[in-house]
C-alpha cells in the first residue's frame, strides 16, 4: 500500500497504480491478487485502516483524562486528519473512489470503523441501542470533516471548530430529549421508545460482526 500511495497524486487508486506497485516491489501478480482481489480499492481501504492506526498512536499521548467527552470525540477526529495530512491528495481520492455507486457501501464500512475504533480508544461501553447510535452519528461527523478538510486552506484551527460544531450539533439530540421530558405527558412517551430501543444489543462479537466489518485488505 505504501510503494502505491506515492504515486496515487499522479495516478490514483486505479489499476496502473496496483499493477505498478506489485512491479516496483517485485512481488507475484498472482499472489498479490489473491491479497487484493479488489485491486486498487483493496489498497484504498488498506490506507483508511493505515490512517486508524497512526490515529490510535497519536492519541496515546493526549491527555484525554482531563477533556469533556465531545472534547475528546473531537480530539480524536481531529488526529485522524492530521496523520494523513501530508497525503491530503490520496485522501481526496479516495473519497472520490468512495462516492461512486458501486463503492459506496465500502466507504460507508469504512467509514464505520474509523468511528467505532474512535469510540473504542475512548472506552465505550455501551450495550445498547447506543452502541448503534454513537457510530452513526460519528461516522457523519467524521465524513463531513474529511469534507470540509479537504476544501480548507490548511487552517487547523478552521477545521478544528468545524469539527466542534458538528460534534455540537449531534450533542443537541440529548438535549432534545431531555426537553421532551419535560413536556406533558412526554416522559412516558420517551420511556416507552427508549425501553424498545434498550432490547437492541451490540454484536457479541465486535470484532468481527459489526456493521461495516472489514478484514485485512478490504474482505468482509
Amino acid at each position: 500500500m505504501l510503494t502505491a500511495l506515492e504515486n496515487v497524486p499522479f495516478e490514483g487508486w486505479s489499476s496502473a497504480n496496483f499493477h505498478r506497485a506489485i512491479g516496483c516491489i517485485g512481488a507475484d501478480p498472482a499472489e498479490a491478487r489473491r491479497a487484493c482481489p479488489a485491486g486498487a480499492l483493496d489498497l484504498a481501504l488498506e490506507f483508511q485502516c493505515w490512517g486508524d492506526d497512526l490515529m490510535a498512536i497519536e492519541l496515546e499521548s493526549a491527555d484525554l483524562g482531563t477533556m469533556r467527552m465531545n472534547e475528546r470525540v473531537a480530539t480524536a477526529v481531529e488526529a485522524r486528519l492530521n496523520v494523513v495530512a501530508e497525503h491530503r491528495e490520496a485522501v481526496r481520492r479516495v473519497m472520490t473512489l468512495f462516492s461512486l455507486p458501486f463503492n459506496g457501501s465500502r466507504g460507508a464500512r469504512s467509514l464505520w470503523r474509523t468511528a467505532d475504533r474512535i469510540w473504542n480508544l475512548l472506552g465505550d461501553n455501551s450495550d445498547d441501542y447506543n452502541w448503534y447510535t454513537k457510530r452513526a452519528m460519528l461516522s457523519a461527523v467524521i465524513g463531513s470533516s474529511v469534507l470540509y478538510w479537504l476544501g480548507d486552506s490548511g487552517s487547523e484551527v478552521s477545521t478544528r471548530g468545524f469539527i466542534d460544531r458538528r460534534i455540537s450539533d449531534v450533542m443537541r439530540v440529548e438535549a432534545m430529549k431531555k426537553q421532551m421530558r419535560n413536556m406533558p405527558g412526554g416522559a412516558s412517551i420517551l420511556g416507552a421508545v427508549e425501553g424498545l430501543a434498550r432490547s437492541v444489543r451490540p454484536p457479541m462479537h465486535r470484532k468481527e460482526q459489526y456493521p461495516g466489518w472489514m478484514a485485512a485488505g478490504g474482505q468482509e
